[in-house]
């Protein structure tokens, strides 16, 4: 998916950014993440790093979101010290959204990259 210009980011995607952000700063998490479903119903999520069980903060939101009945999502934001969301992440966002942005943020909630 070709990268698009994070200054163009769309208000309701930036709506996705801020919620990603709070959620990772309320819990301390290494990420935090939100998806916005096909209805306009948005999902955040932060890591999940239990003994059993690890997720990203983006599998942890599809996770959210699927559970919840979504069929599809509009876009999704990471809140994270990476770079890149990693391929875990984008893995999860595609198989329910093959086309959907997605808008990787710093903890300042600068957007760097959207795919």
């Amino acid at each position: 998916m070709p990268e698009l210009d994070p200054a163009a980011l769309d208000p309701e995607d930036s709506k996705l950014v801020v919620l990603a952000r709070a959620s990772r700063a309320r819990t301390g998490a290494a990420e935090g993440a939100a998806v916005r479903d096909t209805d306009g119903r948005t999902y955040a999520a932060t890591t999940v790093a239990l003994p059993s069980l690890k997720l990203t903060a983006l599998q942890a939101a599809v996770a959210a979101a699927v559970s919840s009945g979504a069929e599809g999502l509009e876009a999704a934001a990471v809140v994270t010290a990476a770079a890149e969301a990693d391929e875990a992440s984008r893995s999860a966002l595609r198989d329910l959204a093959p086309k959907a942005p997605l808008h990787v943020a710093g903890a300042d909630g600068e957007v760097h990259t959207t795919h």
